[in-house]
């Protein structure tokens, strides 16, 4: 007889479902701005980090060049970002937030600090410092095989 597997019990179910919650709440709240997560992180990547080169946006965001290319296209197409060609290498992109790429930047901000601060709520100092620490623990040496991380 083989082993019954317990699926609801195990911490990789609840935070999987935990991470579907987090990402449906937060979709949500930046549904007002235009942004997808993936957009939100490579205007941020761009915006606040200041990485100019989709490599760099791509290895920061932690997602493949595919992804990062469809991101930048969607939004220089929603005019929040410009794209040109590197002053020494003309086969460089070069990318760089436009001002109303800053203005709907703060807004997704805003919101993610708001759904940060619902889960956050939850739980007291000590909890949060404690699933930080856990969660750094159970991710160490884990992601160096992961495509896009």
């Amino acid at each position: 007889m083989s082993e019954i597997y317990a699926l609801h019990d195990s911490i990789g179910y609840r935070m999987t479902l935990l991470s579907r919650i987090n990402e449906r709440r937060f979709d949500g709240l930046l549904a007002a701005t235009g942004l997808t997560r993936v957009t939100w992180c490579v205007l941020l990547a761009v915006g606040q980090q200041y990485l100019q080169n989709p490599s760099e946006i791509a290895d920061w965001v932690g997602i493949d060049r595919t992804a990062t290319s469809r991101a930048l296209r969607r939004l220089e197409a929603d005019k929040m970002i410009a794209r040109a060609s590197g002053a020494s290498d003309k086969r460089q992109t070069v990318v760089s937030v436009t001002d109303k790429g800053r203005d709907i930047l703060q807004s997704a901000n805003t919101a993610a600090s708001e759904n940060a601060q619902h889960f956050n709520d939850k739980l007291s100092w000590y909890e949060q410092e404690t699933l930080a620490a856990i969660l750094v623990k159970l991710m160490q040496d884990e992601t160096r095989d992961v495509p896009g991380l």
